[in-house]
């Protein structure tokens, strides 16, 4: 009897720690898209060691986004839209309208990374790669264990990036030294390239892909934040692994002086550092980074409407199916609407400081947490990041409005 109990134990920690890695992977991997690899390597390009800094602020604020959204997720047993629902009556489907309709327009782009990481990796019509790629999506949601199979596919994807990643850092031979030294004193500093790359890392979706996961696993409480905190910790870690190399990479490029193609200026990088293997290399990178943002942008997307009928709870994998298909069909048949894309990015700087700054409110509402107590410096630190964000916000919203009526 003991022993069954025994054995009980450590296969519960094993699934732990398979699930909280998953989480922590699938939040990783969901703000490592195509737009990740581009904006990367076109504010390298811009700042040269002085990006260094600009990766640095953006992972403080990531993990003080995330240690907040995460441990109010786990306290109260509740999903974002349900929490915002009962700060405010109606701002949770304010809150998943917005995100639904951020995931269903980024993950346009994400099946169109899909598409092109395969017609650089084999030569396919990028239309045709994005099909594949939607397929093997669409599989990973058909499977019985399908939260199982997510965390698998975004921990292997996750892993081939970052090996591919500090392979090419290490072949372009960048400036570390220099890099060090502007990680804490910058020649340099770009306000634009932080909000950009927060929203980017935690913004939309992104900031609840990985509190969704866990709750769906049944990890919650407040005996299972020590787990919580030290997932989403992780997640950010490898969110900031990858965009080092990546910088790494670049900066030795542009250290030597080599043009970058600003028509593909990831593509360009790779090339440049190892020829056509290189090349290949960035296919097997983006085509990764866009098939795990198009399985957590649907399933993230998806999770904010699970409560609002019983047949969406049901059959949310269904729901999930028919969100991958009305993105790959959208781009097959129109391409990249800019406009919407342009309103949506725009609007989905809005997300985080709405939802932060929702959870925020909750943590301190006893019918949301019940006994908890959230931590001064959480509180402190998330605000920072609500108020920033929600300036910046605002600013990119008004910029970007009139390029819609063009």
């Amino acid at each position: 009897m003991d022993g069954k109990k025994l054995g009980d134990t450590h296969t519960e920690k094993k699934v732990t720690r398979s699930v909280l890695l998953g989480a922590a992977f699938l939040m990783a991997t969901s703000s490592i898209g195509p737009g990740f690899l581009t904006q990367t390597t076109v504010f390298t390009q811009q700042l040269a060691a002085s990006f260094a800094f600009v990766i640095l602020i953006s992972l403080l604020l990531d993990v003080f986004a995330q240690m907040n959204v995460w441990r109010i997720i786990a306290v109260s047993g509740l999903r974002g839209q349900e929490i915002a629902n009962k700060v405010l009556p109606g701002l949770g489907v304010l809150l998943a309208i917005l995100i639904v309709m951020g995931g269903l327009a980024f993950n346009i782009g994400n099946v169109a990374g899909a598409g092109l990481g395969l017609n650089a990796m084999l030569g396919l019509d990028p239309v045709m790669g994005a099909i594949i790629s939607a397929a093997f999506a669409i599989f990973i949601f058909l499977v019985k264990e399908a939260g199982k199979a997510m965390d698998k596919v975004a921990q292997i994807a996750g892993g081939i990036m970052i090996l591919l990643m500090l392979y090419v850092a290490f072949t372009t031979s960048p400036p570390v030294g220099e890099a060090i030294v502007n990680t804490f004193k910058p020649e340099q500093i770009s306000i634009f390239a932080i909000v950009t790359l927060v929203g980017g890392t935690v913004g939309g979706y992104i900031t609840f892909a990985g509190g969704h996961r866990l709750l769906d696993a049944g990890v919650k409480g407040i005996e299972s934040l020590p787990q919580v905190t030290k997932s989403s910790v992780t997640g950010i870690a490898v969110t900031g692994i990858m965009r080092v190399a990546l910088f790494l990479a670049v900066l030795g490029v542009v250290s030597q002086g080599l043009a970058i193609d600003p028509a593909n200026p990831p593509a360009s990088v790779f090339k440049l550092a190892a020829g056509n293997l290189g090349y290949k290399m960035f296919g097997v990178i983006m085509w990764a980074a866009a098939i795990t943002s198009v399985v957590g942008a649907a399933y993230t997307s998806v999770s904010f409407i699970r409560s609002f009928h019983p047949a969406i709870e049901k059959y949310h994998n269904w729901v999930i199916i028919l969100f991958i298909l009305v993105s790959t069909i959208t781009f097959a048949l129109v391409g990249r609407p800019v406009n919407i894309l342009l309103l949506v990015g725009a609007l989905n700087a809005l997300i985080l400081p709405l939802a932060l700054g929702t959870l925020l409110v909750a943590a301190y509402k006893k019918n949301i947490v019940g006994e908890y107590k959230h931590p001064l410096w959480l509180t402190i630190t998330g605000g920072f990041v609500v108020i920033v964000m929600g300036v910046l916000g605002i600013m990119t919203l008004i910029e970007q409005l009139p390029l819609l009526f063009k």
